[in-house]
């Protein structure tokens, strides 16, 4: 919560998501983002990140979950649109505004089927944002899988790395 310098090993999936917006190149001062979804390991911490002074921060931000009334309107208003609420297909192409840059965290299970590659049965996954429709309407989107997975992994290597550092004495 106290970000800036002090946070030496933050998390890695909020981290991973924030260096991607850092590195497409989406204005992140000012802009207004919406976070679906309020978990202790995605929704808040990402959340916390974007209102900190920084690169890749101080936005306003906006939580809000599958309770919340009004959800379409929250997610049209959204410079910057995460959604990490863990329900398959939720947030609608026409609740995207145009050209936003929309980070879908959802890695949901919808069913399973046979890879042509190996014959052996693999999980069909699908992300809460229907990407096919959606990537029409935003300025940028990650897939699922493919998105922000690989970024999660990126950032468990970077803090493994400054963790060997800190005990070193390094940093």
């Amino acid at each position: 919560m106290i970000g800036g310098d002090e946070v030496k090993f933050p998390p890695c999936t909020p981290a991973g998501i924030q260096e991607m917006i850092v590195r497409t190149g989406v204005e992140t001062s000012g802009a207004e983002v919406v976070v679906v979804g309020r978990s202790n390991i995605v929704g808040k911490p990402i959340a916390n990140m974007m209102l900190q002074k920084g690169a890749g921060a101080n936005s306003t931000v906006t939580v809000v979950h599958t309770r919340t009334k009004d959800l379409e309107g929250h997610c049209k208003r959204a410079d910057i649109l995460i959604v990490a609420a863990g329900v398959p297909g939720l947030v609608k192409p026409e609740w995207i505004k145009p050209g936003a840059c929309v980070i879908d965290v959802g890695v949901n299970r919808v069913g399973e089927k046979i890879s042509e590659k190996t014959g052996k049965k693999i999980a069909i996954l699908k992300g809460d944002v229907d990407f096919d429709e959606a990537k029409e309407i935003a300025g940028s989107i990650t897939p699922v899988p493919g998105g922000v997975g690989p970024m999660t992994v990126t950032m468990l290597m970077v803090n493994t790395l400054k963790s060997l550092k800190f005990k070193l004495g390094i940093i």
